[in-house]
């Protein structure tokens, strides 16, 4: 198989969670432009991301759950709705997540439980599920979680945010630590400021922006392409031999 040719998805199924808009509707694109069929999971119908995704000639299955209060046996039967739908799973992206901004010395135990609740426990249970499926199968897989800036850096009024990016660097390096002999790969990317509509107050601020961009080596925001590329890396047989591993897609604003 050449180089190339290892970048290929097709065949595949992915699993991509906050798939409706910005960073996941960029990395079901991607995945679905590499050759994968797409299972998008969201709180919101994800019907524009399926309108895409199915012009590239690709199948997309829209599951709608609030990942906020789902518990594990509710993430089981959405791992069972893909395979029922699809036959298999070799990919999952845990893409969707909060934040809530709020002085730490005044933070509640809700903005606490919420933010951990989807971006870490969901999460690690999440990985869970797909990782027994994957093994199932017996053919490995990948898995890629949605990391932060803040999995390395403290932050600033968002105390939970931080240690649920925190800990999903850290469940990355485990779960590939016990994961890795049954071929499964799970890594995790971290972006930066991304240009997404998430971001769009933050960037119609002409001073806080200008900020950002002065501490951006790249000299300008992060796409959904740009992590969709990295996306598609991950889930692809060229990192194979990447197991644990958090990769920035910043611009390179943690070298400064």
């Amino acid at each position: 198989m050449s180089i190339l040719d290892a970048f290929s998805l097709k065949g595949k199924v992915a699993i991509v969670t906050g798939s409706s808009t910005g960073l996941g509707q960029g990395m079901c694109l991607g995945l679905a432009e590499a050759g994968a069929d797409i299972v998008g999971i969201d709180y919101v119908d994800s019907n524009d991301t399926k309108v895409m995704v199915e012009s590239m000639g690709r199948k997309f299955l829209s599951i709608t759950a609030n990942l906020i209060t789902i518990k594990p046996t509710g993430l089981k039967d959405l791992v069972n709705m893909a395979v029922e739908h699809f036959g298999h799973v070799d990919i999952l992206v845990n893409n969707a997540g909060i934040i809530r901004r709020e002085d730490t010395l005044e933070f509640s135990e809700q903005n606490w439980d919420d933010v951990m609740n989807i971006n870490l426990k969901t999460v690690f249970f999440f990985s869970q599920a797909v990782a027994n499926q994957f093994i199932k199968q017996g053919n490995g897989g990948k898995i890629i979680s949605i990391a932060s800036m803040l999995s390395y850096q403290g932050g600033i009024r968002v105390p939970s945010y931080t240690a649920s990016k925190s800990g999903v660097k850290g469940i990355t390096m485990t779960m590939a630590n016990e994961w890795a002999k049954y071929g499964i790969n799970v890594n995790a990317i971290a972006p930066g400021y991304m240009a997404t509509n998430n971001t769009a107050a933050l960037r119609d601020d002409e001073k806080r922006a200008g900020q950002i961009l002065e501490r951006i080596p790249a000299g300008r925001w992060g796409t959904p392409k740009d992590v969709a590329g990295a996306a598609v890396f991950l889930a692809s047989d060229n990192s194979n031999y990447i197991h644990g591993y958090t990769i920035a897609v910043d611009g390179g604003w943690l070298g400064r």
